[in-house]
């Protein structure tokens, strides 16, 4: 059976925009479908939705599915570090596809802090985000892939994630078996779980699909 990321992890879209500008970007489509924010481009913090930290069961939180770490106010990554330091049955999910603009220092467990690779040219991402960011977990995503990222420096990584780009945007790079394949194997090397993306199948058949997660993550 192939699982969907969104069916173990949830999206809590605490800030939503964000000015990269990605070819691919489906969250700048559906807030401008769904009317979310008026500018896509200027992030909007969503302080109302702290209280969604206050949860019975523990859960696994993605909180940038609609925006990028790098640019969230100041204030805003303050407030909900705070939260999570205040709900620690829970695990908080950060990504960023630009590490040198962060500077967290934290000792909470529950805080989950990665990086964004498409392609072999962004490889030294992970290296600056962990001298960016002082923390006890990190993870990687490799998605959408495309090129060959080749060979990637995966220490004290705790997860690794591989998806390909979605959807027909003009331009559309499907990604190769072998890339996904060659990520999973370096990660898998290291003992590191590997979490391939419901998009990779077809590309890859249902008995090459890996779909690991961290025994932190309790899934």
């Amino acid at each position: 059976m192939i699982f969907d990321l969104k069916d173990r992890i949830r999206n809590l879209n605490i800030v939503i925009g964000c000015p990269i500008g990605c070819r691919y970007c489906y969250a700048r489509n559906n807030c401008r479908r769904f009317h979310m924010t008026e500018d896509f481009s200027k992030p909007v913090f969503f302080e109302n939705k702290l209280r969604l930290f206050e949860t019975k069961e523990p859960k696994v939180f993605l909180l940038t599915g609609m925006s990028d770490l790098a640019y969230w106010e100041e204030e805003w990554t303050q407030k909900v570090l705070q939260k999570a330091s205040e709900t620690p049955q829970n695990i908080y999910l950060f990504l960023t596809k630009r590490p040198e603009r962060l500077n967290i220092h934290t000792d909470l467990d529950n805080l989950w802090f990665g990086v964004t690779v498409t392609c072999a040219e962004e490889r030294n991402r992970i290296e600056i985000l962990k001298r960016r960011v002082k923390a006890k977990h990190y993870h990687t995503t490799f998605e959408p892939l495309s090129d060959e990222v080749g060979k990637v420096d995966l220490n004290d990584i705790g997860w690794v994630v591989v998806g390909t780009e979605t959807g027909n945007c003009k331009g559309k790079i499907p990604t190769k078996k072998n890339w996904a394949e060659g990520l999973a194997e370096q990660a898998r090397a290291m003992g590191i779980p590997v979490f391939m993306k419901e998009d990779l199948f077809g590309i890859l058949n249902e008995k090459e699909m890996i779909q690991q997660f961290p025994e932190e993550f309790g899934l």
